[in-house]
Formats: structure tokens, sequence, C-alpha cells
């Protein structure tokens, strides 16, 4: 019987750096204001997943917490007992509610941060007009790039994040009502 060597590919280093590459290369031609509107995207990113994951994972676990101190109390009619349970829905409002603010002036920001590298683009395409001429269209196709690149992304993100904020906002509000009906009604 013959030994047969089966190869496996294996997905090299080279198809990251490829791909790195390629990422540079597009940030590159958008300029430094670019740079930053990537960082301002995760950061905005990172509090959405992080929304999530407590929308999927820890606010469930508080809501049971809450309706079951609601259905073990004997009074649940007193001016006490209803002072409690408003509590319990500020504590819910304020957590479910945490970071959407924050996510909201970030999507804001990236617009913003897209016509920051419009003018910054075309002041590079106006300095080339300014030393080298108008002449040589190729000199003033850099100082394009800068001026298109940063806002096409800024809409583009910003459109993408105010999707995901108004689905969070709208998500966080439905469980705020459904939890208040939970703990107005009786056992």
């Amino acid at each position: 019987m013959e030994n047969t060597v089966y190869e496996v590919p294996i997905v090299h280093a080279s198809v990251f750096e490829a791909w790195w590459y390629s990422l540079e290369q597009f940030m590159n031609q958008g300029g430094q204001v670019l740079w930053w509107l990537a960082a301002v995207v995760i950061f905005c990113w990172i509090l959405v997943i992080e929304r999530v994951l407590y929308l999927l994972m820890t606010y469930p676990k508080q809501k049971k917490a809450w309706l079951a101190k609601w259905q073990a109390r004997e009074d649940q009619t007193s001016w006490y007992a209803h002072a409690l349970r408003d509590g319990w829905l500020s504590q819910a409002h304020i957590a479910l509610n945490q970071n959407l603010n924050l996510i909201k002036v970030l999507v804001a920001i990236c617009p913003m941060l897209g016509l920051l590298g419009t003018v910054t683009g075309m002041i590079s395409v106006f300095d080339v007009m300014a030393t080298q001429g108008s002449s040589q269209p190729k000199l003033m196709a850099s100082g394009i790039s800068l001026a298109t690149l940063p806002t096409m992304a800024g809409m583009v993100a910003a459109l993408s994040g105010m999707f995901v904020h108004a689905r969070l906002s709208k998500a966080c509000h439905l469980r705020e009502i459904k939890l208040e009906k939970l703990l107005r009604s009786k056992r």
C-alpha cells in the first residue's frame, strides 16, 4: 500500500498581509482624517456590541430578579411598594439606555469628520494648483481622493450607525415598557 500524503491548505499570513496592505492603501488615499474616522467607528461599534450583549445576557437576569422580588412581596398596593417598583423601573431605564447617547454622538461625529477630510483634501488640491499650476491633473488626483474618500466613509458610517442606534433605542424602549407592564400587574 502506498503512503499518500494529503496536502492541507494552510491560510498563510500573506492573506492577512494582503488584506492589511489594501486597507492601508485605502486609508492612505483618504488621508489622516480617515484614520480618525476609523477610530470613532471602532469605538462606536464596541459600544454597540456592549449594548447588544447587555440586552441578550445581563438584562434578562436583572429583569427576572426584579420580577421575583415583586412577586415575592406580600404588599403590592402600598405607597412604599409603588415607590420600590418605580425605583426598579428607574434603574432599568438607566441600565437600558446606558451609552445610547454616546453612540448617537459618535454617529453624529462621523459625517463631520468626513467633511473635515473634504476640506483638507480640497486644501491639498488648491495647494498643488498654486505651486504646480492646473495643467497637470495627475498631481491634483491625490488631493481629490483626499477630498472624496473621507466624505463617503463618514456618510456610510453615519448611515449604518443611525440604523443600529435606532434599532437599539427601540429594543431598549420595548423592554422597558414590557418590564413596567409586568411589574404593574397583580399576582
